[in-house]
């Protein structure tokens, strides 16, 4: 449909809107308008998605000074779903706008690592990204293509010039990237024609033109409309510096699924180095030395020239030449050190010096057979005490040990990862000293037998990382079914959005049961709290709610525990008392592990079950990767029960460190932000049973402290909504008989083409328009 919303025209490639995607259009639109920040829950199963992409795609129809939509993801399927819905969209406008040249045509684009973009057949087979990256680098270095092109110009190339067809020049014993060299021989020629582009898309187009695809996406941003990408390309300063650098403040910035946006904040700009690390990173500080010693032999002048170079002041080498492309400093834009590179590292001898001093520093930290927590400006002071390095050189560390790997044409990257993890962790030290602490762990608190020591840089401040983002675009939206509370959000990022609004779901029945199981039928009370998570009659009680649930739910049951620690121990409970094999009369079990091979065959496994009748149920972990990123819609999830409050290990040294910080700066209670940070993750659980309105679920929330108000309120106000009062202090018995009556309702037949209360057709919308909007005409569900 083509409708008028506050006087822009908006381009929908379905028939009916339902009134919250129109709610939602509308506040995107105002914040837009406002040129502002905006913060919006939407339930999930709306079409989110599809809402934000016809927004703001018709609003850079309409406002040509806007830039760029920059859609952020958490995962490559999401970019992939996001990347299909625009195709749609762009393909349903064409009917109005017309095709061919001139005719607003858009060019979209997802952008991922080398590893997912890759078509060089030896190089794409490699098996971590790192090693994708650094196989790519050997390929296409600046240096190892001059080399090359030496050869060719002194026609000394051994062994029969470049291959035909292939996806290797060799030249002599020297090897080349097909595909990296025909990108660069192309030039500015090498673009992508209008259109929507997946990775496999990249991919083919690449293979077809023989031009690198990832090297071309990187280009292309420049002349796209729309780019979808990871979060960590926007919010990680190591990647954004490299790929987000040139973008325009007018572009308008959508964090999908941002409810965990805090934590990949944290994330992005913390280092955890192990003993073995270190000792990684002993071994690179010997192999790089000895290549010093080779240069220094062999072309002396080549360290000259660096060292020349950081006497200018010239820390970074310029443009990204070739494929060599390190990631940038782990720092923050505005907080890395414009000035010459002190005297004390500037030759490469010293710098090795340097280094062994603050890796000798490390080991001794690391040695401690004490748990220590200290700020930034302890650690440095003792640093200075004892090995005489100072702050202002350690700043310098990362740029520094880029530019020597650089000079001594190293190509083999991720060999050199743990000096690079070092390197990262002095360079922030040395230029932060609010909201980062120190904190050394000789070994894990639940095993301490086990001698495991980690030293861990972690941030404490979220609004870190978003601060340059939200200073440097106009617009950033942050959304997701799940941001309840979400005026906690605003004080936890440190911004003021222009609008904040969560959205209800409009439904034509009642497909969404949540419950609160508090005891079992025994009237034993059931909860995860710390002296209550080992009783076996909790356990009993937990076992039963299960085996009763798998005999009247019919299809798919997911069962998500706090941890995966509880889960074991539970499951091997459950064993001995028998309860697994009463469940397994009525449905299969399968369980996530830790293992992503072993999970993603036991969620296959799951689905054939479900599909032919058999029926199952799926144990897994709150915080783990089944509750972030796979849906279990139709009868893949018939209920989902909650076992327990999901909080976060609250022994953790960093997680009472960022407690104490929020507390002191942004007057966040501890209480406050563990209830908010725990209900969240279940909310984030039961979610992934409704995927749609024609969809229903149960939601079973088993333990006692749901009750509680701070519990609940924190809950989203779509699933509150349905949470009735006669509901929220059931037995497993009681729960059982309302189980019944929400299944036995929900199978009657279904119309659903029920037009009105919850969809709206393009003539509603003309109507709403001439009445002032959903609330001007007073509809339904308002």
């Amino acid at each position: 449909m083509r409708f008028n919303l506050e006087g822009l025209t908006v381009y929908f490639p379905y028939e009916y809107i339902y009134p919250e995607q129109y709610r939602y259009m509308l506040e995107l639109k105002r914040a837009l308008d406002a040129r502002g920040h905006c913060l919006l829950e939407m339930p999930t199963g709306t079409g989110k998605t599809i809402t934000l992409l016809s927004l703001i795609t018709s609003y850079q129809l309409a406002h040509k000074e806007v830039g760029k939509l920059i859609y952020c993801t958490r995962t490559v399927p999401e970019m992939e779903k996001v990347l299909a819905e625009l195709a749609e969209l762009i393909e349903y406008r064409a009917k109005y706008l017309g095709r061919g040249p001139g005719f607003n045509e858009i060019l979209a684009l997802g952008l991922s690592s080398r590893k997912n973009l890759c078509i060089h057949p030896r190089v794409a087979e490699e098996g971590s990204r790192e090693s994708v990256d650094a196989g790519c680098r050997r390929l296409t270095a600046s240096w190892v293509r001059e080399r090359a092109a030496d050869r060719v110009s002194r026609g000394t190339t051994e062994g029969g010039g470049e291959e035909d067809g292939g996806s290797e020049s060799a030249v002599g014993d020297i090897e080349l990237c097909d595909y990296f060299e025909g990108h660069e021989r192309a030039g500015v020629e090498a673009l992508l024609p209008p259109g929507v582009y997946t990775l496999s898309d990249l991919r083919d187009f690449g293979r077809k033109r023989g031009w690198c695809p990832y090297f071309l996406a990187r280009h292309m941003m420049a002349f796209a409309n729309v780019v979808v990408y990871n979060y960590q390309y926007m919010i990680d300063p190591k990647v954004s510096q490299m790929v987000s650098r040139e973008l325009e403040k007018e572009c308008i910035v959508v964090f999908d699924e941002a409810h965990n946006i805090d934590n990949v904040c944290i994330e992005a700009l913390s280092v955890n180095l192990r003993k073995q690390t270190l000792e990684a990173a002993g071994r690179n500080l010997g192999k790089l030395s000895n290549s010093i010693r080779r240069a220094r032999e062999a072309d002396a002048a080549r360290l000259q020239t660096e060292y020349n170079r950081l006497v200018a002041g010239l820390v970074a080498q310029g443009a990204l030449r070739g494929g060599e492309d390190w990631l940038a400093n782990p720092a923050l834009p505005a907080d890395v050190v414009q000035e010459t590179v002190p005297g004390n590292i500037r030759r490469a001898e010293h710098f090795m010096g340097f280094l062994h001093r603050f890796l000798a520093f490390l080991r001794d930290k690391m040695a401690s057979p004490v748990i220590t927590s200290q700020t930034p400006q302890v650690f440095l002071h003792e640093l200075q005490e004892r090995v005489q390095v100072d702050a202002k050189t350690l700043k310098f560390c990362y740029d520094r040990l880029s530019s020597l790997l650089k000079t001594l044409e190293i190509t083999n990257t991720d060999e050199f990862t743990p000096i690079q993890l070092v390197a990262d962790f002095a360079t922030l030290v040395g230029t932060y000293a609010k909201g980062f602490a120190i904190i050394m762990e000789p070994y894990d608190e639940r095993l301490p037998q086990v001698p495991d020591p980690v030293l861990q840089l972690s941030c404490l401040d979220a609004s870190l990382a978003m601060k340059p983002v939200f200073s440097k675009f106009q617009s950033v939206v942050i959304t997701s079914g799940t941001l309840s509370p979400i005026d906690l959000y605003p004080r936890i990022l440190n911004f003021n959005p222009v609008a904040i609004q969560s959205f209800q779901m409009t439904l034509t029945r009642d497909c969404l049961c949540p419950v609160v199981v508090t005891r079992g039928a025994d009237q034993m009370p059931m909860s995860t709290k710390f002296e209550m998570r080992g009783d076996p009659g909790v356990m009993r009680n937990y076992g039963r709610l299960l085996v009763d649930l798998s005999a009247v739910v019919p299809d798919g049951i997911v069962a998500f525990f706090v941890s995966y620690r509880y889960m074991d121990q539970i499951i091997a409970k459950w064993h001995d008392m028998g309860i697994l094999q009463e469940i397994m009369q009525h449905k299969l079990i399968f369980i996530e592990t830790q293992d992503v091979v072993e999970t993603t065959l036991a969620l296959d496994n799951f689905r054939r079950a479900c599909d032919s009748g058999r029926g199952a149920v799926f144990l897994s972990v709150a915080r783990g990767k089944v509750a972030e990123g796979i849906d279990f819609d139709r009868h893949y999830g018939r209920a989902v029960v909650m076992f327990g409050v999901p909080y976060q290990y609250t022994l953790s040294r960093i997680l009472r460190a960022r407690l104490e910080y929020l507390r002191e700066t942004f007057q966040i209670k501890e209480a406050d932000y563990l209830a908010f940070d725990a209900v969240r993750q279940a909310a984030q659980c039961v979610g992934r049973v409704i995927r749609s309105k024609a969809d229903y679920g149960m939601m079973i929330f088993a333990d006692k402290r749901y009750q509680r108000h701070d519990k609940r309120d924190k809950l989203p106000q779509w699933i509150t909504r349905h949470l009735k009062e006669a509901h929220m202090n059931l037995s497993t018995d009681m729960m059982v008989h309302v189980a019944r009556e929400f299944l036995r309702a929900m199978a009657q037949p279904y119309d659903r083409g029920a037009v009105g209360k919850s969809l709206l057709s393009e003539a509603a919308l003309a109507a709403l328009d001439a009445a002032g909007g959903l609330d001007g005409a007073g509809a339904a569900g308002a």
